[in-house]
């Protein structure tokens, strides 16, 4: 791997947990997360919406 290609990955690895992270906060506070952050994780917004709460 090339020098650009592993700061690519690791540039990555951060935008996906800061994803992870903004999404997990927004549930906690009972609010819906950010569709763009959903995709990041690989969930379909349309399909998390429609989860209900137990």
């Amino acid at each position: 791997m090339t020098n650009r290609k592993i700061l690519t990955a690791i540039g990555e690895l951060f935008t996906t947990f800061g994803s992870a992270v903004a999404a997990s906060r927004a549930v906690e506070a009972g609010r819906k997360p950010r569709a763009d952050d959903l995709r990041r994780l690989g969930m379909d917004p349309a399909v998390f919406n429609r989860i209900g709460r137990f």
